[in-house]
């Protein structure tokens, strides 16, 4: 089964789990509050949530202003 692409859910992702990835990437533990918004937002929901080209995505993505 071919993994869920970062590029389809992430612009439906909440601005908070986004923040929280950007500052944390390629944290091993996400809080289950960022599984759930990459859930509802049609992201993954088995391990691994994100892969390594998932982290390389975010790190590559505009920090969120406020």
């Amino acid at each position: 089964m071919q993994p869920i692409q970062i590029e389809r859910w992430w612009p439906y992702l909440d601005g908070s789990a986004k923040t929280w990835l950007q500052e944390n990437l390629r944290d091993e533990g996400l809080p289950s509050k960022v599984q759930d918004r990459i859930a509802e937002a049609g992201g993954p929901v088995i391990e691994p949530i994100l892969g390594e080209r998932d982290w390389v995505f975010i790190e590559t993505q505009p920090q969120l202003t406020e």
